[in-house]
Protein backbone atom coordinates (compact mmCIF):
# COMPACT_ATOMS: atom_id res chain seq x y z
CA UNK A 1 0.00 0.00 0.00
CA UNK A 2 0.82 3.45 -1.17
CA UNK A 3 0.59 4.73 2.93
CA UNK A 4 2.59 1.92 4.51
CA UNK A 5 5.42 2.80 2.38
CA UNK A 6 5.37 5.73 2.71
CA UNK A 7 5.37 5.39 6.47
CA UNK A 8 7.91 2.98 6.03
CA UNK A 9 10.42 5.43 4.22
CA UNK A 10 9.71 8.10 6.97
CA UNK A 11 10.00 6.01 9.95
CA UNK A 12 13.74 4.44 8.23
CA UNK A 13 14.42 8.46 7.90
CA UNK A 14 14.04 8.03 11.46
CA UNK A 15 16.03 5.02 12.38
CA UNK A 16 18.40 6.03 9.86
CA UNK A 17 19.17 9.55 12.27
CA UNK A 18 19.34 7.66 15.10
CA UNK A 19 21.73 4.85 14.13
CA UNK A 20 24.05 7.98 12.91
CA UNK A 21 23.69 9.94 16.25
CA UNK A 22 23.64 6.51 18.46
CA UNK A 23 20.95 7.99 20.51
CA UNK A 24 17.02 7.53 20.05
CA UNK A 25 15.92 9.53 17.30
CA UNK A 26 14.28 13.63 18.25
CA UNK A 27 12.16 13.81 15.45
CA UNK A 28 8.20 14.14 15.52
CA UNK A 29 5.32 13.53 13.49
CA UNK A 30 3.63 16.15 13.50
CA UNK A 31 3.59 19.42 15.78
CA UNK A 32 1.75 18.47 18.81
CA UNK A 33 0.07 19.93 22.05
CA UNK A 34 2.17 20.45 25.61
CA UNK A 35 0.57 18.18 27.67
CA UNK A 36 0.85 17.31 30.76
CA UNK A 37 0.31 13.12 31.31
CA UNK A 38 -1.66 10.80 32.82
CA UNK A 39 -0.95 8.72 35.08
CA UNK A 40 -0.97 4.48 35.54
CA UNK A 41 0.68 2.54 33.02
CA UNK A 42 -1.39 -0.79 31.62
CA UNK A 43 -4.64 -0.31 31.30
CA UNK A 44 -7.08 -1.92 28.72
CA UNK A 45 -7.58 -0.37 24.90
CA UNK A 46 -10.82 0.96 24.74
CA UNK A 47 -13.31 1.66 27.08
CA UNK A 48 -16.64 2.54 28.71
CA UNK A 49 -19.95 0.69 29.73
CA UNK A 50 -23.06 -0.67 28.49
CA UNK A 51 -25.15 -0.46 25.50
CA UNK A 52 -27.60 0.77 23.52
CA UNK A 53 -29.32 1.75 20.24
CA UNK A 54 -27.21 3.83 17.68
CA UNK A 55 -28.87 6.73 15.48
CA UNK A 56 -29.13 6.27 11.73
CA UNK A 57 -28.44 8.34 8.76
CA UNK A 58 -29.91 11.75 8.14
CA UNK A 59 -30.49 15.01 10.13
CA UNK A 60 -33.10 16.51 12.70
CA UNK A 61 -33.08 19.96 13.39
CA UNK A 62 -31.08 21.84 15.13
CA UNK A 63 -28.37 20.62 17.81
CA UNK A 64 -29.84 20.63 20.84
CA UNK A 65 -30.04 16.95 22.34
CA UNK A 66 -32.12 14.64 24.27
CA UNK A 67 -30.78 12.81 27.45
CA UNK A 68 -32.48 9.27 26.32
CA UNK A 69 -30.19 6.21 25.98
CA UNK A 70 -29.78 2.98 28.21
CA UNK A 71 -26.68 1.59 29.58
CA UNK A 72 -23.81 3.68 30.47
CA UNK A 73 -21.01 4.71 28.54
CA UNK A 74 -19.99 8.32 27.85
CA UNK A 75 -16.69 11.37 27.17
CA UNK A 76 -15.84 14.82 28.05
CA UNK A 77 -15.88 18.31 26.80
CA UNK A 78 -14.40 21.80 26.34
CA UNK A 79 -12.24 24.14 24.70
CA UNK A 80 -13.61 26.32 21.23
CA UNK A 81 -15.37 25.11 18.64
CA UNK A 82 -13.16 25.04 15.62
CA UNK A 83 -14.05 26.82 12.37
CA UNK A 84 -15.28 25.85 8.83
CA UNK A 85 -14.64 27.93 6.29
CA UNK A 86 -15.88 27.34 2.60
CA UNK A 87 -14.11 25.07 -0.06
CA UNK A 88 -14.05 21.20 -0.72
CA UNK A 89 -10.16 19.84 0.31
CA UNK A 90 -8.89 19.59 3.79
CA UNK A 91 -11.44 17.59 5.45
CA UNK A 92 -10.41 14.79 3.30
CA UNK A 93 -13.88 14.01 2.12
CA UNK A 94 -15.46 14.72 -1.49
CA UNK A 95 -17.80 17.99 -0.75
CA UNK A 96 -16.91 18.32 2.45
CA UNK A 97 -16.47 21.69 3.85
CA UNK A 98 -12.78 22.74 4.58
CA UNK A 99 -11.51 22.71 8.41
CA UNK A 100 -9.40 24.58 10.19
CA UNK A 101 -7.90 24.18 14.03
CA UNK A 102 -8.93 23.05 16.48
CA UNK A 103 -11.35 20.78 15.63
CA UNK A 104 -14.31 19.83 17.51
CA UNK A 105 -14.48 16.66 19.16
CA UNK A 106 -17.12 14.43 20.63
CA UNK A 107 -16.58 11.32 22.84
CA UNK A 108 -19.02 8.69 22.26
CA UNK A 109 -19.19 6.67 25.34
CA UNK A 110 -17.80 8.29 28.71
CA UNK A 111 -16.24 5.79 30.35
CA UNK A 112 -13.43 5.22 32.25
CA UNK A 113 -10.59 5.90 29.46
CA UNK A 114 -12.94 8.90 28.17
CA UNK A 115 -12.96 10.50 31.36
CA UNK A 116 -9.35 9.92 32.90
CA UNK A 117 -7.46 9.79 29.58
CA UNK A 118 -8.77 11.49 26.43
CA UNK A 119 -10.71 14.37 28.48
CA UNK A 120 -7.67 15.16 30.12
CA UNK A 121 -5.68 14.84 26.80
CA UNK A 122 -8.32 16.99 24.65
CA UNK A 123 -7.24 19.79 27.40
CA UNK A 124 -3.90 19.96 26.01
CA UNK A 125 -4.34 19.48 22.70
CA UNK A 126 -3.75 22.04 19.98
CA UNK A 127 -5.27 20.96 17.10
CA UNK A 128 -8.50 19.53 18.33
CA UNK A 129 -10.61 20.87 21.70
CA UNK A 130 -13.45 18.36 23.05
CA UNK A 131 -16.68 19.63 22.19
CA UNK A 132 -19.39 17.85 22.81
CA UNK A 133 -20.90 13.74 24.40
CA UNK A 134 -22.63 11.23 23.37
CA UNK A 135 -23.76 8.96 26.08
CA UNK A 136 -25.89 6.20 26.87
CA UNK A 137 -26.25 7.22 30.45
CA UNK A 138 -27.76 10.33 31.36
CA UNK A 139 -26.34 10.68 35.28
CA UNK A 140 -22.91 11.65 33.56
CA UNK A 141 -24.19 14.60 31.95
CA UNK A 142 -23.96 17.04 34.59
CA UNK A 143 -20.80 16.28 35.74
CA UNK A 144 -19.02 16.19 32.53
CA UNK A 145 -21.01 19.52 31.54
CA UNK A 146 -19.54 20.91 34.97
CA UNK A 147 -16.34 20.07 34.19
CA UNK A 148 -15.83 20.78 30.61
CA UNK A 149 -18.02 23.34 29.94
CA UNK A 150 -20.22 21.43 27.31
CA UNK A 151 -22.54 23.07 25.77
CA UNK A 152 -26.25 21.88 25.87
CA UNK A 153 -27.06 21.39 22.04
CA UNK A 154 -23.69 19.37 21.97
CA UNK A 155 -25.59 16.68 24.30
CA UNK A 156 -26.69 13.76 22.54
CA UNK A 157 -27.92 10.36 23.33
CA UNK A 158 -27.31 7.19 21.10
CA UNK A 159 -31.01 7.54 19.79
CA UNK A 160 -30.35 11.22 19.07
CA UNK A 161 -26.91 11.22 17.66
CA UNK A 162 -28.24 11.24 14.16
CA UNK A 163 -29.09 14.95 14.24
CA UNK A 164 -25.24 15.70 14.57
CA UNK A 165 -25.21 15.99 11.04
CA UNK A 166 -26.53 20.10 11.85
CA UNK A 167 -24.04 20.66 14.41
CA UNK A 168 -21.30 22.74 13.26
CA UNK A 169 -19.64 22.26 16.20
CA UNK A 170 -18.52 19.15 16.00
CA UNK A 171 -16.57 17.21 13.35
CA UNK A 172 -15.02 14.36 15.13
CA UNK A 173 -16.64 11.84 17.24
CA UNK A 174 -14.44 9.03 18.67
CA UNK A 175 -15.83 6.11 19.39
CA UNK A 176 -14.70 4.49 23.45
CA UNK A 177 -17.56 2.10 24.06
CA UNK A 178 -17.07 -1.98 24.38
CA UNK A 179 -15.65 -3.16 21.57
CA UNK A 180 -18.98 -4.63 19.78
CA UNK A 181 -20.80 -1.37 19.86
CA UNK A 182 -17.94 -0.31 17.66
CA UNK A 183 -19.34 -0.49 14.13
CA UNK A 184 -22.46 0.28 14.70
CA UNK A 185 -21.87 3.96 16.00
CA UNK A 186 -18.87 4.55 13.85
CA UNK A 187 -21.43 3.87 11.00
CA UNK A 188 -23.58 6.49 12.53
CA UNK A 189 -21.28 8.90 13.06
CA UNK A 190 -19.93 8.45 9.60
CA UNK A 191 -23.68 8.98 8.03
CA UNK A 192 -23.49 12.10 10.58
CA UNK A 193 -21.02 13.27 8.38
CA UNK A 194 -18.50 13.33 11.28
CA UNK A 195 -15.17 12.41 10.83
CA UNK A 196 -14.66 9.28 12.89
CA UNK A 197 -11.76 8.19 15.43
CA UNK A 198 -12.45 4.34 17.08
CA UNK A 199 -10.64 3.05 20.30
CA UNK A 200 -8.95 -0.25 19.38
CA UNK A 201 -9.55 -3.31 18.59
CA UNK A 202 -11.57 -1.77 15.86
CA UNK A 203 -14.69 -4.30 15.97
CA UNK A 204 -15.39 -7.91 16.54
CA UNK A 205 -15.07 -9.16 12.94
CA UNK A 206 -13.11 -8.41 9.38
CA UNK A 207 -16.36 -7.68 8.26
CA UNK A 208 -17.48 -5.14 10.64
CA UNK A 209 -14.48 -3.48 10.00
CA UNK A 210 -15.29 -3.39 6.28
CA UNK A 211 -18.68 -1.72 7.16
CA UNK A 212 -16.80 1.06 8.52
CA UNK A 213 -14.42 1.59 6.18
CA UNK A 214 -17.42 1.64 3.75
CA UNK A 215 -19.34 3.80 5.68
CA UNK A 216 -16.31 6.23 6.35
CA UNK A 217 -15.64 6.51 1.91
CA UNK A 218 -19.27 6.53 1.52
CA UNK A 219 -19.63 9.72 3.03
CA UNK A 220 -16.24 11.48 2.87
CA UNK A 221 -14.99 11.28 6.52
CA UNK A 222 -11.95 9.72 7.83
CA UNK A 223 -11.20 7.09 9.57
CA UNK A 224 -9.19 6.60 12.30
CA UNK A 225 -8.12 3.48 14.65
CA UNK A 226 -6.81 4.98 18.27
CA UNK A 227 -3.32 3.25 18.37
CA UNK A 228 -1.85 5.73 20.54
CA UNK A 229 1.48 4.02 20.21
CA UNK A 230 2.54 4.40 16.83
CA UNK A 231 2.24 7.97 17.06
CA UNK A 232 4.76 7.39 20.22
CA UNK A 233 8.20 8.70 18.86
CA UNK A 234 10.61 5.54 20.76
CA UNK A 235 7.71 3.22 19.07
CA UNK A 236 8.35 4.60 15.83
CA UNK A 237 12.30 4.39 16.33
CA UNK A 238 11.92 0.53 16.92
CA UNK A 239 9.19 0.79 13.52
CA UNK A 240 11.63 2.39 11.63
CA UNK A 241 14.30 -0.31 12.59
CA UNK A 242 12.38 -2.86 10.73
CA UNK A 243 13.65 -1.33 7.39
CA UNK A 244 16.68 0.25 8.57
CA UNK A 245 17.87 -3.04 9.91
CA UNK A 246 21.22 -2.11 12.17
CA UNK A 247 21.37 -4.89 13.48
CA UNK A 248 20.82 -7.25 10.62
CA UNK A 249 17.19 -9.14 9.83
CA UNK A 250 14.87 -9.08 12.61
CA UNK A 251 14.20 -13.22 13.41
CA UNK A 252 12.05 -13.22 16.52
CA UNK A 253 9.83 -11.01 18.14
CA UNK A 254 8.75 -11.49 22.04
CA UNK A 255 5.77 -9.35 22.96
CA UNK A 256 4.02 -9.23 26.69
CA UNK A 257 1.27 -7.72 27.64
CA UNK A 258 -1.13 -7.24 30.39
CA UNK A 259 -2.00 -6.35 34.10
CA UNK A 260 -3.51 -7.52 37.20
CA UNK A 261 -6.24 -5.83 37.67
CA UNK A 262 -9.43 -7.67 38.58
CA UNK A 263 -10.73 -9.11 40.92
CA UNK A 264 -14.49 -10.31 42.67
CA UNK A 265 -16.03 -7.21 42.80
CA UNK A 266 -15.32 -7.09 38.70
CA UNK A 267 -17.69 -9.59 37.77
CA UNK A 268 -19.75 -7.27 36.17
CA UNK A 269 -17.16 -5.46 34.51
CA UNK A 270 -17.45 -5.59 30.13
CA UNK A 271 -13.98 -7.17 29.78
CA UNK A 272 -15.00 -10.20 31.42
CA UNK A 273 -17.80 -10.87 29.12
CA UNK A 274 -17.90 -12.30 26.10
CA UNK A 275 -20.21 -10.58 23.91
CA UNK A 276 -18.92 -7.06 24.51
CA UNK A 277 -15.87 -8.35 23.67
CA UNK A 278 -13.89 -8.95 26.41
CA UNK A 279 -11.05 -10.89 27.64
CA UNK A 280 -7.52 -10.25 27.44
CA UNK A 281 -6.55 -11.22 23.93
CA UNK A 282 -8.74 -8.55 22.79
CA UNK A 283 -7.83 -6.11 25.38
CA UNK A 284 -3.95 -6.86 25.90
CA UNK A 285 -2.91 -9.34 22.91
CA UNK A 286 -4.07 -6.82 20.47
CA UNK A 287 -0.75 -4.50 21.43
CA UNK A 288 1.01 -7.66 21.02
CA UNK A 289 -0.24 -8.04 17.46
CA UNK A 290 0.25 -4.54 16.14
CA UNK A 291 3.66 -4.45 17.70
CA UNK A 292 5.10 -7.50 16.08
CA UNK A 293 3.29 -6.67 12.98
CA UNK A 294 5.01 -3.46 12.90
CA UNK A 295 8.51 -4.47 14.31
CA UNK A 296 9.20 -6.97 11.52
CA UNK A 297 7.75 -4.61 8.81
CA UNK A 298 5.88 -7.71 7.38
CA UNK A 299 2.64 -9.56 7.98
CA UNK A 300 2.00 -12.66 9.59
CA UNK A 301 1.33 -15.63 7.26
CA UNK A 302 0.32 -18.22 9.94
CA UNK A 303 -0.59 -18.83 13.98
CA UNK A 304 1.21 -21.63 14.62
CA UNK A 305 0.06 -22.34 18.28
CA UNK A 306 -2.04 -21.17 20.77
CA UNK A 307 -3.58 -21.50 24.14
CA UNK A 308 -5.91 -19.70 26.16
CA UNK A 309 -6.65 -20.71 30.17
CA UNK A 310 -8.02 -19.15 33.27
CA UNK A 311 -6.56 -19.57 37.04
CA UNK A 312 -9.72 -17.78 38.41
CA UNK A 313 -12.66 -19.72 36.68
CA UNK A 314 -15.20 -17.97 39.27
CA UNK A 315 -14.06 -14.54 37.62
CA UNK A 316 -13.27 -15.18 34.07
CA UNK A 317 -16.22 -17.68 33.13
CA UNK A 318 -16.68 -16.37 29.72
CA UNK A 319 -13.09 -14.99 28.78
CA UNK A 320 -9.28 -15.87 28.34
CA UNK A 321 -7.22 -14.48 31.53
CA UNK A 322 -4.61 -15.64 29.45
CA UNK A 323 -3.36 -16.04 25.71
CA UNK A 324 -0.27 -17.63 24.40
CA UNK A 325 -0.36 -17.66 20.71
CA UNK A 326 2.84 -17.61 18.15
CA UNK A 327 2.90 -16.04 14.50
CA UNK A 328 4.72 -17.10 11.52
CA UNK A 329 5.98 -14.35 8.94
CA UNK A 330 7.14 -14.88 5.41
CA UNK A 331 11.00 -14.31 6.03
CA UNK A 332 10.93 -16.99 8.64
CA UNK A 333 10.61 -14.93 11.32
CA UNK A 334 8.54 -15.91 14.52
CA UNK A 335 6.68 -13.63 17.28
CA UNK A 336 5.90 -15.25 20.47
CA UNK A 337 2.96 -13.48 22.42
CA UNK A 338 1.03 -13.47 25.45
CA UNK A 339 -1.25 -10.85 27.22
CA UNK A 340 -2.75 -11.32 30.60
CA UNK A 341 -5.58 -10.19 33.40
CA UNK A 342 -3.46 -11.78 36.19
CA UNK A 343 -0.04 -10.59 35.72
CA UNK A 344 1.77 -7.31 35.18
CA UNK A 345 3.75 -7.58 31.98
CA UNK A 346 4.58 -4.78 29.76
CA UNK A 347 8.08 -5.63 26.92
CA UNK A 348 8.81 -5.94 23.33
CA UNK A 349 11.67 -7.71 22.47
CA UNK A 350 13.33 -7.93 19.41
CA UNK A 351 15.89 -10.24 18.54
CA UNK A 352 18.36 -9.47 15.06
CA UNK A 353 21.33 -11.29 13.10
CA UNK A 354 23.71 -9.32 14.94
CA UNK A 355 22.31 -7.94 18.27
CA UNK A 356 18.40 -6.73 19.43
CA UNK A 357 17.05 -4.00 21.07
CA UNK A 358 13.83 -3.88 23.50
CA UNK A 359 10.65 -1.45 24.38
CA UNK A 360 10.03 -1.94 28.45
CA UNK A 361 7.43 -0.79 29.23
CA UNK A 362 6.44 -0.61 25.00
CA UNK A 363 3.12 -0.04 25.98
CA UNK A 364 2.49 2.05 29.55
CA UNK A 365 0.53 5.46 29.59
CA UNK A 366 3.49 7.05 31.98
CA UNK A 367 6.06 6.07 28.97
CA UNK A 368 7.74 4.23 26.44
CA UNK A 369 11.49 3.26 26.92
CA UNK A 370 14.15 1.19 25.75
CA UNK A 371 17.57 0.52 24.54
CA UNK A 372 19.81 -1.47 21.65
CA UNK A 373 22.60 -4.30 22.24
CA UNK A 374 24.94 -1.49 20.73
CA UNK A 375 24.07 0.87 23.93
CA UNK A 376 21.30 3.12 22.07
CA UNK A 377 18.77 4.33 24.23
CA UNK A 378 15.63 4.88 23.27
CA UNK A 379 14.42 7.57 25.94
CA UNK A 380 12.82 10.33 24.37
CA UNK A 381 9.29 11.82 26.31
CA UNK A 382 6.04 13.36 25.44
CA UNK A 383 3.78 14.78 27.98
CA UNK A 384 0.66 13.16 27.11
CA UNK A 385 0.64 10.04 24.20
CA UNK A 386 -3.69 10.39 23.66
CA UNK A 387 -3.11 14.38 23.16
CA UNK A 388 0.11 13.37 20.74
CA UNK A 389 -2.69 10.52 18.80
CA UNK A 390 -5.52 12.98 18.37
CA UNK A 391 -3.51 15.88 17.48
CA UNK A 392 -1.61 13.88 14.60
CA UNK A 393 -5.60 12.50 13.69
CA UNK A 394 -6.80 16.30 13.84
CA UNK A 395 -3.96 17.80 11.56
CA UNK A 396 -4.50 14.97 8.89
CA UNK A 397 -8.15 15.66 8.57
CA UNK A 398 -7.25 19.79 8.38
CA UNK A 399 -4.85 18.73 5.78
CA UNK A 400 -6.51 16.73 3.82
CA UNK A 401 -3.77 13.91 3.84
CA UNK A 402 -3.62 10.23 4.62
CA UNK A 403 -4.04 9.30 8.66
CA UNK A 404 -1.16 7.54 10.02
CA UNK A 405 -4.26 4.52 11.14
CA UNK A 406 -6.64 4.03 8.81
CA UNK A 407 -9.74 1.53 9.05
CA UNK A 408 -7.25 -0.90 7.07
CA UNK A 409 -4.83 -1.70 9.60
CA UNK A 410 -7.31 -2.04 12.49
CA UNK A 411 -8.97 -4.40 10.20
CA UNK A 412 -5.66 -6.38 9.64
CA UNK A 413 -5.36 -6.86 13.55
CA UNK A 414 -9.17 -8.48 13.94
CA UNK A 415 -8.73 -10.65 11.44
CA UNK A 416 -5.74 -11.94 13.16
CA UNK A 417 -6.81 -11.62 16.51
CA UNK A 418 -10.12 -14.57 15.35
CA UNK A 419 -6.94 -16.43 14.25
CA UNK A 420 -5.19 -17.06 17.49
CA UNK A 421 -8.84 -17.83 18.88
CA UNK A 422 -9.65 -20.54 16.50
CA UNK A 423 -6.47 -21.74 16.61
CA UNK A 424 -6.70 -22.51 20.36
CA UNK A 425 -9.95 -23.52 20.44
CA UNK A 426 -8.61 -25.90 17.81
CA UNK A 427 -5.13 -27.04 18.87
CA UNK A 428 -4.44 -26.81 15.10
CA UNK A 429 -2.07 -24.08 13.21
CA UNK A 430 -4.43 -21.63 11.41
CA UNK A 431 -3.13 -19.82 8.08
CA UNK A 432 -3.88 -16.16 7.92
CA UNK A 433 -5.10 -14.88 4.01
Amino acid sequence: MNLRSGRRQFLQAIAATTVASGTACQNRIDPTPSSSGGASSSGGASSSGGASSSGGASSSGGASSSRGGAGGTDGSASGTASQTTAGTSGSGGSGQPRLTSPLGVALLGLGKYASERLAPALQLTKHCRLKGIVTGTPSKIPTWQAQYGIEEKNVYSYDTMDALLDNPDIHVVYIVTPNHLHAQFAIAAARAKKHVWCEKPMAMTPEQCQSMIDACAENGVKLCIGYRLQHEPNTQTVIGYASARPFGAPQQVDALSGFNGFGPSDADVWRLKKIPGGGSLFDMGVYCINAARHALGEEPIRVSRARQWTERPNLFAEVDEWTEFELEFPSGAVASCRSSFGENIDSLNITCASGSYKLEPFQGYTGVRGAASDGTQFNQTIENQQARQMDDDALAIIEGRDVLVPGQEGQRDVRILLAVQQSAQTGQPVRLA
